[in-house]
Protein backbone atom coordinates (compact mmCIF):
# COMPACT_ATOMS: atom_id res chain seq x y z
CA UNK A 1 0.00 0.00 0.00
CA UNK A 2 1.23 3.53 -0.97
CA UNK A 3 0.77 6.41 1.65
CA UNK A 4 -0.42 9.61 0.45
CA UNK A 5 0.90 12.96 1.57
CA UNK A 6 -1.42 15.91 0.10
CA UNK A 7 0.00 19.38 1.22
CA UNK A 8 -2.35 22.46 0.05
CA UNK A 9 0.05 25.93 0.23
CA UNK A 10 0.85 29.36 -1.34
CA UNK A 11 3.82 28.21 -2.25
CA UNK A 12 4.44 25.10 -3.90
CA UNK A 13 7.83 25.33 -5.53
CA UNK A 14 9.36 25.35 -2.16
CA UNK A 15 8.74 21.50 -2.16
CA UNK A 16 10.74 20.95 -5.30
CA UNK A 17 14.43 20.03 -4.19
CA UNK A 18 12.51 18.40 -0.54
CA UNK A 19 11.46 15.61 -2.92
CA UNK A 20 14.11 15.30 -5.20
CA UNK A 21 16.84 13.93 -3.06
CA UNK A 22 17.59 11.33 -0.04
CA UNK A 23 15.52 8.58 1.13
CA UNK A 24 12.37 10.38 0.39
CA UNK A 25 13.19 10.67 -3.25
CA UNK A 26 14.19 6.74 -3.28
CA UNK A 27 10.24 5.88 -1.53
CA UNK A 28 8.45 8.30 -4.32
CA UNK A 29 10.39 6.33 -7.02
CA UNK A 30 9.59 3.05 -5.59
CA UNK A 31 5.87 3.57 -5.04
CA UNK A 32 6.28 3.63 -1.16
CA UNK A 33 4.94 6.91 -0.95
CA UNK A 34 3.53 9.37 -2.69
CA UNK A 35 2.88 13.28 -2.78
CA UNK A 36 0.55 15.93 -3.79
CA UNK A 37 1.38 19.91 -3.70
CA UNK A 38 -1.74 22.06 -4.26
CA UNK A 39 -1.27 25.62 -5.05
CA UNK A 40 -3.58 27.68 -3.31
CA UNK A 41 -3.62 30.06 -5.50
CA UNK A 42 -5.55 27.67 -7.80
CA UNK A 43 -8.82 27.63 -6.27
CA UNK A 44 -9.67 31.30 -6.70
CA UNK A 45 -11.99 33.15 -8.37
CA UNK A 46 -10.44 37.37 -9.05
CA UNK A 47 -8.11 38.13 -11.38
CA UNK A 48 -5.60 39.22 -8.26
CA UNK A 49 -5.87 35.48 -6.87
CA UNK A 50 -6.12 36.62 -3.15
CA UNK A 51 -6.15 34.20 -0.71
CA UNK A 52 -6.05 36.33 2.36
CA UNK A 53 -7.84 39.28 3.73
CA UNK A 54 -7.45 41.40 7.36
CA UNK A 55 -8.69 39.86 10.06
CA UNK A 56 -12.27 40.53 12.08
CA UNK A 57 -11.60 42.90 15.30
CA UNK A 58 -8.56 44.46 13.56
CA UNK A 59 -4.63 43.38 14.31
CA UNK A 60 -1.82 43.45 12.50
CA UNK A 61 -1.43 41.13 9.31
CA UNK A 62 -3.82 39.00 7.09
CA UNK A 63 -5.51 35.37 7.66
CA UNK A 64 -5.78 32.77 4.83
CA UNK A 65 -9.43 33.53 3.60
CA UNK A 66 -12.08 30.10 4.18
CA UNK A 67 -13.30 29.94 0.37
CA UNK A 68 -10.25 29.07 -1.23
CA UNK A 69 -9.04 26.58 1.52
CA UNK A 70 -12.31 25.06 1.61
CA UNK A 71 -12.42 24.62 -2.62
CA UNK A 72 -8.48 23.32 -2.19
CA UNK A 73 -10.67 20.60 0.29
CA UNK A 74 -13.25 19.73 -1.84
CA UNK A 75 -10.82 18.94 -4.77
CA UNK A 76 -9.49 15.67 -2.30
CA UNK A 77 -12.97 14.55 -1.47
CA UNK A 78 -12.86 16.40 2.16
CA UNK A 79 -16.05 17.11 3.60
CA UNK A 80 -17.07 19.22 6.49
CA UNK A 81 -17.08 17.32 10.03
CA UNK A 82 -20.43 15.86 10.89
CA UNK A 83 -21.93 16.40 14.04
CA UNK A 84 -20.40 13.37 15.68
CA UNK A 85 -16.89 15.11 14.74
CA UNK A 86 -16.54 12.11 11.96
CA UNK A 87 -16.28 13.17 8.47
CA UNK A 88 -18.15 11.65 5.90
CA UNK A 89 -15.49 10.07 2.93
CA UNK A 90 -14.69 7.64 0.77
CA UNK A 91 -13.18 4.03 1.85
CA UNK A 92 -9.58 4.57 3.04
CA UNK A 93 -8.37 6.04 6.15
CA UNK A 94 -7.51 10.37 5.69
CA UNK A 95 -6.07 12.69 8.75
CA UNK A 96 -5.98 16.15 7.88
CA UNK A 97 -3.99 18.19 9.56
CA UNK A 98 -3.31 22.29 10.01
CA UNK A 99 0.25 23.39 10.36
CA UNK A 100 0.01 25.68 13.04
CA UNK A 101 1.82 27.37 16.20
CA UNK A 102 -0.83 26.64 18.26
CA UNK A 103 -0.96 23.47 17.72
CA UNK A 104 -0.20 20.05 19.68
CA UNK A 105 3.49 19.46 19.84
CA UNK A 106 4.78 17.07 16.78
CA UNK A 107 6.50 13.83 18.30
CA UNK A 108 7.81 10.44 16.98
CA UNK A 109 4.57 8.68 18.53
CA UNK A 110 2.88 11.20 16.40
CA UNK A 111 4.88 10.52 13.00
CA UNK A 112 3.68 6.61 14.25
CA UNK A 113 0.26 7.37 14.08
CA UNK A 114 0.71 9.23 11.07
CA UNK A 115 2.60 6.39 9.74
CA UNK A 116 -0.35 3.94 10.14
CA UNK A 117 -2.73 6.31 8.17
CA UNK A 118 -3.56 5.40 4.58
CA UNK A 119 -3.80 9.08 3.79
CA UNK A 120 -2.64 12.75 5.37
CA UNK A 121 -3.71 16.08 4.09
CA UNK A 122 -1.86 18.85 5.41
CA UNK A 123 -2.73 22.60 5.27
CA UNK A 124 0.26 25.28 5.29
CA UNK A 125 -0.73 28.79 7.37
CA UNK A 126 0.56 31.73 6.63
CA UNK A 127 0.42 34.99 7.63
CA UNK A 128 -1.50 35.41 11.20
CA UNK A 129 -2.68 32.57 10.42
CA UNK A 130 -6.30 30.52 9.02
CA UNK A 131 -9.56 31.36 9.27
CA UNK A 132 -10.32 29.35 12.69
CA UNK A 133 -13.41 27.67 10.86
CA UNK A 134 -11.28 25.81 8.42
CA UNK A 135 -9.94 23.95 11.12
CA UNK A 136 -13.44 23.34 13.05
CA UNK A 137 -14.98 22.36 10.14
CA UNK A 138 -12.18 19.85 8.41
CA UNK A 139 -9.29 19.20 10.57
CA UNK A 140 -8.72 16.65 12.59
CA UNK A 141 -5.46 18.31 14.43
CA UNK A 142 -3.50 21.11 14.70
CA UNK A 143 0.33 20.33 14.31
CA UNK A 144 3.30 22.30 15.62
CA UNK A 145 7.08 21.35 14.86
CA UNK A 146 8.19 23.34 17.78
CA UNK A 147 8.11 26.43 20.46
CA UNK A 148 8.70 28.94 17.72
CA UNK A 149 6.93 30.71 14.62
CA UNK A 150 7.67 30.87 11.08
CA UNK A 151 7.21 32.58 8.16
CA UNK A 152 4.86 29.62 7.41
CA UNK A 153 3.40 26.00 7.55
CA UNK A 154 6.04 24.61 4.35
CA UNK A 155 8.90 24.06 6.75
CA UNK A 156 6.94 22.30 9.23
CA UNK A 157 5.05 20.31 6.37
CA UNK A 158 8.46 18.49 5.09
CA UNK A 159 9.43 17.74 8.45
CA UNK A 160 5.85 15.70 8.96
CA UNK A 161 6.44 14.07 6.50
CA UNK A 162 10.03 13.02 6.23
CA UNK A 163 9.60 12.05 10.00
CA UNK A 164 6.04 9.98 8.99
CA UNK A 165 7.63 8.50 5.84
CA UNK A 166 10.75 6.92 7.34
CA UNK A 167 8.65 4.49 9.09
CA UNK A 168 6.87 3.33 6.63
CA UNK A 169 7.96 -0.31 5.75
CA UNK A 170 10.41 -0.41 3.15
CA UNK A 171 11.34 2.91 3.34
CA UNK A 172 14.39 2.42 5.24
CA UNK A 173 15.53 -1.26 3.85
CA UNK A 174 16.22 -2.53 7.03
CA UNK A 175 12.82 -2.53 9.23
CA UNK A 176 14.53 -2.19 12.14
CA UNK A 177 16.77 0.83 11.56
CA UNK A 178 13.70 3.51 12.96
CA UNK A 179 13.78 2.02 16.49
CA UNK A 180 17.43 2.12 16.76
CA UNK A 181 16.94 6.42 16.42
CA UNK A 182 16.09 8.66 19.56
CA UNK A 183 12.54 8.45 20.14
CA UNK A 184 12.86 4.94 18.68
CA UNK A 185 11.00 2.50 20.96
CA UNK A 186 7.66 3.02 21.90
CA UNK A 187 7.49 5.12 25.43
CA UNK A 188 4.93 3.21 27.41
CA UNK A 189 6.29 -0.67 27.19
CA UNK A 190 9.83 -2.38 27.49
CA UNK A 191 9.55 -5.03 24.98
CA UNK A 192 12.07 -7.88 24.52
CA UNK A 193 14.60 -8.41 21.71
CA UNK A 194 15.26 -11.95 20.39
CA UNK A 195 18.11 -12.17 22.62
CA UNK A 196 15.98 -11.57 25.53
CA UNK A 197 17.29 -8.28 26.31
CA UNK A 198 15.00 -5.48 27.11
CA UNK A 199 14.43 -3.53 24.08
CA UNK A 200 14.88 -0.39 25.54
CA UNK A 201 18.69 -1.45 25.85
CA UNK A 202 19.18 -1.63 22.25
CA UNK A 203 17.09 0.95 20.68
CA UNK A 204 16.36 4.33 22.07
CA UNK A 205 13.82 3.43 24.24
CA UNK A 206 12.46 6.79 24.60
CA UNK A 207 15.68 8.27 24.92
CA UNK A 208 18.07 10.26 23.13
CA UNK A 209 20.41 8.12 20.54
CA UNK A 210 23.73 6.93 21.54
CA UNK A 211 27.11 8.86 20.28
CA UNK A 212 28.49 7.01 17.25
CA UNK A 213 31.62 6.87 16.22
CA UNK A 214 33.30 5.74 12.66
CA UNK A 215 37.09 5.57 10.89
CA UNK A 216 39.66 6.70 12.13
CA UNK A 217 39.86 5.66 15.41
CA UNK A 218 42.34 8.74 16.14
CA UNK A 219 41.13 12.23 15.30
CA UNK A 220 42.77 15.33 16.28
CA UNK A 221 43.64 13.74 19.60
CA UNK A 222 40.57 12.01 20.75
CA UNK A 223 39.91 8.46 20.14
CA UNK A 224 36.97 5.93 20.01
CA UNK A 225 35.73 4.56 23.54
CA UNK A 226 37.63 1.73 24.08
CA UNK A 227 34.44 -0.21 24.82
CA UNK A 228 32.77 -0.01 21.10
CA UNK A 229 36.73 -1.31 20.20
CA UNK A 230 36.84 -4.61 21.91
CA UNK A 231 33.85 -6.86 20.38
CA UNK A 232 32.20 -7.39 23.61
CA UNK A 233 28.70 -6.97 22.67
CA UNK A 234 27.08 -7.06 25.71
CA UNK A 235 29.59 -4.25 27.16
CA UNK A 236 29.02 -2.39 24.00
CA UNK A 237 24.99 -2.40 24.92
CA UNK A 238 25.66 -1.49 28.28
CA UNK A 239 28.11 1.66 27.09
CA UNK A 240 25.45 2.54 24.55
CA UNK A 241 22.78 2.62 27.15
CA UNK A 242 24.72 4.49 29.45
CA UNK A 243 25.97 6.94 27.32
CA UNK A 244 21.97 7.49 26.09
CA UNK A 245 20.82 8.16 29.75
CA UNK A 246 23.70 10.55 30.10
CA UNK A 247 22.80 12.44 27.20
CA UNK A 248 19.09 12.33 27.85
CA UNK A 249 19.71 13.46 31.29
CA UNK A 250 22.00 16.49 30.00
CA UNK A 251 19.93 17.52 26.75
CA UNK A 252 16.77 16.45 27.21
CA UNK A 253 15.90 15.51 31.17
CA UNK A 254 12.28 15.32 30.32
CA UNK A 255 12.09 12.34 28.42
CA UNK A 256 12.94 10.43 31.11
CA UNK A 257 9.04 11.03 32.81
CA UNK A 258 7.84 8.54 30.48
CA UNK A 259 10.82 6.52 28.91
CA UNK A 260 10.85 2.64 29.12
CA UNK A 261 13.33 2.37 31.81
CA UNK A 262 14.49 -1.06 33.30
CA UNK A 263 15.30 -1.38 36.79
CA UNK A 264 19.03 -1.69 35.69
CA UNK A 265 18.46 1.81 33.63
CA UNK A 266 17.07 3.62 36.53
CA UNK A 267 19.82 1.78 39.28
CA UNK A 268 22.30 3.42 36.11
CA UNK A 269 20.38 6.22 36.15
CA UNK A 270 21.17 7.93 39.86
CA UNK A 271 24.59 6.72 39.49
CA UNK A 272 24.63 9.02 36.79
CA UNK A 273 22.97 12.37 38.76
CA UNK A 274 24.74 10.95 41.98
CA UNK A 275 28.07 11.96 39.62
CA UNK A 276 26.63 15.09 38.56
CA UNK A 277 25.69 16.47 42.51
Amino acid sequence: MCMRFEIITIFPEFFTGFFENGILRRALAEGLVSVGVHDLRAFTHDRHRTVDDRPFGGGEGMVLKPEPLSEALASLGIQPKQGTGNREQGSGRTRVILLSAQGRPFTQAMARELAAEERVVMICGRYEGVDERINELYCDQELSIGDYVLSGGELAAAVVVDATMRLIPGVLGNEASSEFESFGVADTEIAMADDGVPRSQHGAGGLLDYPHYTRPADFNGLSVPEPLLNGDHAGIRRWRREQQMRKTLANRPDLLVGAALSKEDRKLLEMIRGENE
